[in-house]
């Protein structure tokens, strides 16, 4: 049976999108979109599915926006759940000894530059009448006003970096796509294999469908003021 509460602040039909399908929460999304049967497709993008989405290749994303634009259906819902924080090289910063100018340039394709061409390409997709979303996941650890522990130095100027951007080019969509929400929300920790090697004892650690329906809940309930916002899993708003 379809989940009749979710997105009810969308209009029906459309398609909803969502970027970084292969990961834990970009698949729950989805999931959690089909079930929802608020629209008339989901779209799920990453490297691997057809078309291929890499944030890394720009010709790849402006490719998909053609594919996407092409189906003639109203684009009502995108979020991009992708994001870098570790792999084989590189982990978290613990001191500026560890700095690494090949790591932090990484960090920053995938987590700044990477979602703001998704923004370039994608943002102009959103229909000028009625409710809109375009949703990336940042972190908290991104806020700089919530910094107390120091460290993990290229996801935190990153994620810092991506919350400027949507706050920039939720300013100029304003101008163009008065109804459209453009916002940077933090998930949570998530039981997936980006922060699970780094959760710690006593966090409220979910999993991936709990977390993609707080997150739904949380677009669902954002208005236009809300747009250029960063927010918590719980539509608390988090300070830059």
């Amino acid at each position: 049976m379809p989940e009749e509460n979710v997105l009810r602040s969308l209009r029906p039909g459309g398609l909803a999108l969502v970027v970084g399908a292969s990961g834990g929460i970009g698949g729950a999304l989805v999931r959690a979109l089909e079930a929802s049967g608020r629209f008339e497709a989901v779209q799920a993008l990453s490297r691997s599915t057809a078309p291929a989405l890499d944030l890394l290749e720009e010709r790849t994303i402006q490719a998909c926006a053609e594919a996407l634009q092409m189906s003639g259906l109203p684009v009502r819902l995108i979020v991009d759940a992708t994001g870098f924080l570790h792999n084989n090289t590189w982990n978290p910063e613990k001191s500026w000894q560890q700095l690494d100018p090949a790591h932090m340039a990484h960090s920053f394709a995938v987590n700044a530059i990477g979602p703001a061409l998704l923004m370039k390409h994608l943002l102009p997709l959103l229909p000028r009448e009625g409710k809109s979303v375009f949703a990336t996941l940042s972190a908290k650890v991104g806020s700089i006003g919530d910094n107390r522990l120091g460290g993990w130095y290229s996801y935190r100027a990153s994620k810092a970096a991506l919350n400027q951007l949507v706050h920039t080019a939720a300013i100029e969509l304003r101008r163009r796509h008065p109804f459209a929400v453009c916002i940077a929300i933090h998930p949570g920790t998530v039981d997936t294999g980006l922060s699970s090697p780094f959760a710690k004892s006593g966090l409220d650690v979910r999993t991936p469908d709990e977390a993609a329906r707080r997150l739904l809940a949380v677009l669902d309930a954002l208005q236009q003021e809300d747009s250029g916002g960063f927010f918590n899993h719980d539509g608390t708003v988090l300070p830059w």
